[in-house]
């Protein structure tokens, strides 16, 4: 990694780490959703939890939306999986929501994996 917003990026995955750590691979998203929240709580990271964003389609709201699972320090979106490995399809997933969110920089963990598997994104 290097660049732009580094150091806060580190700081997530670090938290990710711990709670892979802590709980280990073979729970449910919502679990590992659940630790972090406590996580960021504990370490005074602001985040908002399944933020809502709107898509626009030539000038129109659509009436469905997409649901980040994180943004951290008000522009970070962080996308939890817990899956075999990561797939061309999550990969599409987070690079959409960086566009629809206007968010430079992405990160996609996977708690499924021996050892925390994570992937750092920018636009």
């Amino acid at each position: 990694m290097n660049g732009y917003r580094e150091e806060e990026t580190y700081k997530i995955i670090g938290i990710c780490m711990e709670v892979h750590r802590t709980l280990g691979p073979g729970l449910l998203e919502i679990i590992y959703k659940d630790a972090l929240e406590i996580e960021f709580k504990e370490n005074n990271i602001p985040f908002e939890r399944e933020k809502e964003f709107a898509i626009k389609y030539k000038g129109k709201i659509l009436p469905h939306k997409f649901y980040a699972d994180f943004i951290v320090n008000k522009d970070i979106i962080l996308e939890v999986k817990a899956v075999k490995e990561f797939s061309n399809e999550h990969i599409a997933q987070i690079l959409n929501y960086l566009k629809l969110a206007n968010s430079e920089i992405g990160l996609m963990v996977n708690f499924q994996t021996k050892s925390l598997e994570y992937k750092r994104y920018a636009l």
